[in-house]
This record gives C-alpha cells, sequence and structure tokens, in this order.
C-alpha cells in the first residue's frame, strides 16, 4: 500500500520562527526609516532584549538588510532592503488597488464615489461607482473636474505643485472670476485639513467631499471623491463620510508606499 504524502494542514502552515524575529526587526526600522536607530530602539519597538535583536541583526547586516554606521553604532535599512521595496513598488497595479478601495469605500458609506487622476487637462474621472441612492450629475467616467469649484479640482490644486496648476487655475478664473475670489484661503483650508470639501459650489443641490492618495515619493497620484444630495449627504468635516473617505486614502497611500503623517 502506498503511503499518503499528503502534509497535514497544520504543520503545512507553520513558519521559520527566525524568519519572523528578523522581519520584526526590519519592520522597526522601516518605521523610523529617517534616521539611523540605536540598538536598544530597535529592540525595544520590536519588543525584545538587546541581545537578542544584536544577534539577529549581525545575519541582517550580513544579508545586506542592514547597515551599521561603524562610528555611532546606530542601523539603518541597508541596499537589499531598499531593492526589494523598489521591486515591490514597481509591481504595483496603482489603478486596480485604486479601483478596490474605491469600490470598498462605496460599499462602506453607501454614497457614490469617484477616482480621479491628473491628465492633460487637469483632474479626469477613471472610475465612477454608483450607491443605492444614485445623485443626479452629469459628471460620469471621462469627465474633467474643474479646479475651482469641485472638491476633486481642489484637492489636486491644493496638493500638485504650484506651476503644474497655475494656468489651468487661472483660465478657469478668467472665465468665472466671482469663483477666484477667496480661492486661496480654500486652498489654504483643504491643505490644512487634507481634505476638499464644496455643498453646491459646482451643482445645485450636490455636496461632495475629496482627500489625496501619494505614493511613496509623496506626489499626488489620485483624488478619492465621494458625492450626495445636499441634505442627504453628510458633508461635515468631521462627519462619517469624512472619516472614512479620509481612512480609505491613508490606507491606499500607505499600501503605495507613502508613510502618513510625514
Amino acid at each position: 500500500m502506498i503511503e499518503s504524502t499528503t502534509v497535514p494542514e497544520a504543520r503545512a502552515q507553520q513558519g521559520v520562527r527566525s524568519v519572523e524575529i528578523g522581519m520584526a526587526l526590519l519592520q522597526a526600522l522601516a518605521a523610523r526609516a529617517r534616521s539611523p536607530l540605536s540598538l536598544s530602539d530597535i529592540a525595544a519597538d520590536a519588543g525584545m532584549a538587546p541581545a537578542k535583536a544584536h544577534r539577529y541583526l549581525v545575519s541582517l547586516i550580513r544579508a545586506g538588510m542592514v547597515e551599521q554606521d561603524q562610528a555611532a553604532g546606530r542601523y539603518r535599512l541597508g541596499g537589499t532592503a531598499l531593492n526589494i521595496g523598489l521591486a515591490a513598488l514597481s509591481a504595483l497595479d496603482v489603478m486596480r488597488l485604486a479601483g478596490e478601495a474605491l469600490t470598498a469605500l462605496r460599499d462602506a458609506i453607501d454614497e457614490t464615489v469617484l477616482l480621479a487622476v491628473w491628465g492633460n487637462k487637469g483632474p479626469v474621472v477613471v472610475r465612477w461607482e454608483e450607491a443605492s441612492r444614485p445623485v443626479t450629475t452629469n459628471v460620469r467616467a471621462g469627465s474633467v473636474m474643474p479646479l475651482l469649484n469641485s472638491s476633486t479640482g481642489r484637492v489636486f490644486a491644493a496638493f500638485l505643485p504650484e506651476a503644474t496648476s497655475r494656468e489651468m487655475i487661472a483660465d478657469e478664473a478668467a472665465q468665472t472670476p466671482a469663483l477666484a475670489k477667496g480661492y486661496t484661503a480654500v486652498l489654504e483650508e483643504t491643505r490644512a485639513r487634507r481634505m476638499g470639501r464644496v455643498e453646491g459650489d459646482l451643482l445645485p443641490g450636490v455636496a461632495g467631499l475629496s482627500a489625496p492618495v501619494f505614493d511613496h515619493q509623496g506626489d499626488l497620484v489620485a483624488v478619492m471623491s465621494a458625492l450626495g444630495a445636499q441634505g442627504q449627504f453628510d458633508a461635515d468635516w468631521g462627519g462619517a463620510v469624512a472619516a472614512a473617505i479620509k481612512a480609505a486614502t491613508q490606507a491606499l497611500s500607505r499600501r503605495l508606499g507613502y508613510r502618513v503623517g510625514e
């Protein structure tokens, strides 16, 4: 009789403990990657004794995952860790990840949502997800959003380099001078809150909230927005919809390598 070679499920799921410990140290270094860390700091962040952390750091240095400043004795991520991180970033499908995040946001708040990226004519809607209560608007995938009076456009104007949007803002202001009044203050508030808002500014009776998505270099790559009918849509800065949009865009930004809060 031939014996089964199937590995029991519990045994198949066993990992290598030393690898997991090493990863804890790498995560501690990554969390505060802006400056080298002392052994005691790394050990504390990883939740282990300094002597144990040191043994693992020696192996990680040999593998190129960690580097040590011989003069100061502090540690930082090494070249191999950098190469692995860059390879992971290059493999990310931004539009797929953003699309998944957008759908999840729509399901969580049951409001119409959209995803926009910067095009040669300004913010372009690339994804549109309807809620159970469709909002009456002519905005759809392919629409170009204005910078002055859409929450999406205001976020782009606030977080893109000024030179990128300056000419488009000037063109819109020339066509509708009234919208340009107080726009500097609007952008300052958008930056401070890291969120844009309109309440009937673009379309009468329609409110919207938008938040930015950043990549690993801190560059704005997309804007995620939610919109609905005024009176039914929660447009409060501290409301549930605003919190959900911020959580979704921050999670997506982290997925793209951005260190939220820095």
